[in-house]
């Protein structure tokens, strides 16, 4: 997942006591262990490596950290490389949804059988360690996350008379209903939104995709899922999103930023483009989770993000294991969501977050978020993404079963290695 801005790669130093005698691969003659960890661009600030680096090494003095920051763009193909190369990085930053993908090689570590009780494995957000747990190993330790919240136009609120932001989504569905008057769009929600799609589906108990006895078989047919649809049908109508393009045609930004629509569901982040456009909206934009079923929780909603592996080709295994618990800790985590606006680890550490109006309603979602289902091949489908269509054709009045049996029938295709 792309996340904010970093500068050049960083080249730090930390410490782990190493035990044994004689020089190691990464080991220099005085004994200590060069430790290589590829971090992604805008994960995380220089100032927060050097952080963590300072203390890392006061506690740990003969390992060397050497912190190289890759680009996103053909990072699954340098990874895959990487984790069959006898020279991989000790640590690996991967996208959650990656995770299977990479354990598919053979070359992840098994980290289930470190203490992950110890390290409050039981509280982490599901939709950072579902993915990083494939067959019951877990292979990725989760690190940070990001997801959609509905951002809104504040005056467009008031002058509807809604001096709340909902919490249920028939709530919802009347404010916007009540937004959508005068000219005005109650929601921009394009057509083929899946992300936004996969969260009312998983509300209603339905997945995109099942798996039984290892094989993956599509799920859009079910009535959980058909139900998921239904809502997002309903939602959509309430405003003028097109039925045949993404969020990203035209980008939602940009519709939002003209000031006669008064909801869009997207990341926080988002509001800086908003703003950008059009800086009279600057104080005018509030931010609140996508509305569950009950106003007991927030909706279900995809969670992005990224978990931490280590190849089993380390040079370093011990050590590599142990920066990935200090990164995955408390207090860097804390640190991390603070300094980037990110959604830490586990709920219980969104406290980190809540001066930040837009990443606290994103943690407070984070909270029932999930991910992608674990396949290996769901990088297949979401290059071919059948889901899309199928949204497309239920909109502009397509029989739902129909479609959805249709496109279920693409996804097993997709998912069959």
């Amino acid at each position: 997942m792309k996340n904010r801005y970093l500068h050049a790669p960083v080249v730090l130093v930390t410490a782990l006591a190493l035990g044994g005698c004689g020089a190691l691969p990464g080991t220099g003659g005085d004994g200590t262990a060069t430790v290589t960890v590829w971090l992604m661009k805008d994960s995380a600030s220089d100032d927060f490596v050097q952080r963590f680096t300072r203390d890392f090494e006061r506690a740990h003095p003969s390992v060397r950290l050497h912190v190289k920051i890759q680009e996103w763009t053909g990072i699954g193909q340098k990874v895959g490389a990487a984790l069959t190369s006898g020279d991989a990085p000790d640590v690996i930053e991967v996208g959650n949804t990656q995770v299977p993908q990479y354990a598919a090689s053979g070359g992840l570590l098994d980290l289930t059988l470190q203490s992950l009780r110890d390290w409050g494995s039981k509280d982490w957000l599901p939709g950072l360690a579902q993915p990083g747990n494939v067959d019951g190993v877990q292979y990725g330790i989760p690190w940070y996350a990001a997801n959609r919240v509905v951002i809104y136009n504040k005056d467009l609120f008031g002058a509807a008379g809604i001096t709340e932001p909902p919490t249920t989504r028939a709530e919802w569905l009347t404010d916007t209903a009540k937004l959508n008057t005068g000219g005005k769009q109650g929601i921009y929600l394009a057509g083929q939104d899946w992300y936004t799609l996969s969260g009312f589906i998983w509300d209603e108990g339905g997945e995109l995709a099942q798996q039984s006895g290892g094989d993956w078989t599509g799920a859009l047919a079910t009535p959980a899922a058909l139900r998921g649809m239904a809502f997002y049908k309903q939602l959509q109508a309430l405003g003028n999103g097109p039925k045949n393009a993404d969020e990203a045609t035209p980008p939602q930004a940009e519709v939002f930023a003209k000031g006669e629509v008064a909801q869009i569901i997207a990341v926080p982040g988002t509001a800086k483009a908003i703003q950008k456009a059009a800086p009279a909206l600057a104080g005018k934009l509030g931010y609140f989770p996508v509305p569950g079923k009950t106003a007991a929780r927030p909706g279900a909603v995809f969670t992005g993000g990224s978990d931490l592996i280590v190849p089993k080709r380390s040079g370093h295994r011990t050590e590599a294991v142990e920066v990935v618990k200090e990164l995955a800790s408390a207090k860097w985590q804390q640190d991390l969501a603070a300094t980037m606006s990110y959604v830490p680890n586990k709920p219980a550490l969104a406290a980190a977050v809540e001066g930040q109006a837009g990443t606290a309603a994103m943690a407070r979602g984070a909270a029932q978020g999930r991910a992608t289902p674990n396949s290996p091949q769901w990088a297949a489908v979401e290059a071919d993404n059948p889901i899309k269509p199928y949204m497309t054709a239920v909109l502009t009045g397509s029989d739902p079963r129909t479609a959805a049996r249709t496109a279920s029938s693409r996804l097993t295709a997709l998912l069959f290695p």
